[in-house]
């Protein structure tokens, strides 16, 4: 069954507002990646999602070709973030295919539960090279076709043409605005890539190219969630660390992702654009890595965490 657009997308956005427009997106077919896909492809793009795994990319290109006839999705597997040439081959071929890259998001990421006692250096590293190396090397793969998609559509606030190019999208978080304990290593890898992107934009804007960040907050059914959240916790608790009183959807990010490339996200350039519900106010509301009565400090220094995360390579144990 087809994902409903209201799983995606608001009803606020106009059809056809991206056509002709061709989005390149790493971690395309991960669920938030998705849906930003399924978004942007529903709204005229035509579409390359790139990934480690081949078979559940290709399907996630299959399946999201899905929303509006004609549509052109790709999917390249085998790509990994951490590798230049493999990434510059994709781009390579995206453009072959189907003409052109005028969107770029940045979304691969790998994340777990850790506290700086128990992480190893090379999985701190991994996480820089997935999140942050990964963002440089999307951006060095992709960045002369945004040059050119750029030039094709200037940033125009008083012409006619209402469709837009040349711009480019990072998929950070909020964690590092205030500290995250179990999160040192994600915090360090989207710090840096808050910082890569704002050098991106000072050094093309002139060029016409816009780049920005989308830091997320809890995400409800995503996979990222999952290894950070305990499965304990009931969904009235998690919903109220949120000031808004909620979790957030995939489709919150969709949109916030259509705003930025549209004619209307034009003018914003160079910023973090956070959709997180003001969660990260009060970043323990989250409760990360923590089953119910864990408090802090205790948890860390009794050195027990939540064994009831997707990802049980802690074991409970730091």
């Amino acid at each position: 069954m087809s994902v409903p657009k209201s799983d995606y997308l608001s009803n606020v956005w106009a059809n056809g507002i991206f056509a002709n427009r061709v989005l390149f997106i790493t971690g395309g077919a991960g669920s938030i990646g998705s849906a930003q896909t399924r978004a942007l492809v529903h709204l005229g793009a035509d579409a390359c999602i790139v990934g480690r795994n081949t078979e559940k990319t290709e399907a996630a290109a299959r399946e999201i070709a899905k929303v509006r006839n004609g549509a052109r999705v790709i999917g390249i597997g085998g790509v990994d973030v951490r590798d230049f040439d493999a990434l510059k081959a994709a781009a390579d071929r995206c453009v072959k295919e189907l003409g052109a890259i005028d969107y770029v998001v940045a979304g691969a990421a790998g994340n777990f539960v850790a506290p700086i006692s128990a992480l190893s250096p090379n999985a701190f590293k991994t996480v820089i090279d997935i999140d942050t190396i990964g963002t440089f090397n999307t951006i060095k793969a992709t960045i002369p076709y945004l040059v050119d998609s750029a030039a094709r559509n200037p940033n125009n606030p008083s012409g006619s043409d209402s469709l837009t190019g040349g711009r480019f999208v990072a998929v950070s978080a909020t964690f590092h605005y205030t500290g995250m304990p179990l999160q040192s290593h994600v915090s360090a890898a989207k710090a840096a890539i808050d910082s890569l992107v704002a050098s991106l934009s000072l050094e093309y804007g002139p060029l016409g190219i816009t780049a920005n960040c989308v830091a997320p907050g809890a995400i409800e059914g995503t996979e990222g969630m999952e290894r950070l959240a305990s499965n304990l916790v009931s969904k009235s608790d998690k919903d109220k660390g949120v000031p808004s009183g909620r979790w957030g959807t995939v489709r919150d990010i969709a949109d916030a992702t259509v705003f930025l490339l549209s004619e209307a996200g034009s003018y914003v350039n160079g910023t973090t654009l956070v959709v997180d519900g003001a969660g990260w106010r009060r970043q323990g509301g989250l409760g990360v890595g923590l089953d119910p009565g864990m408090v802090y400090p205790d948890y860390l220094l009794t050195g027990v965490v939540s064994r009831n995360l997707k990802d049980g390579r802690r074991n409970g144990k730091l």
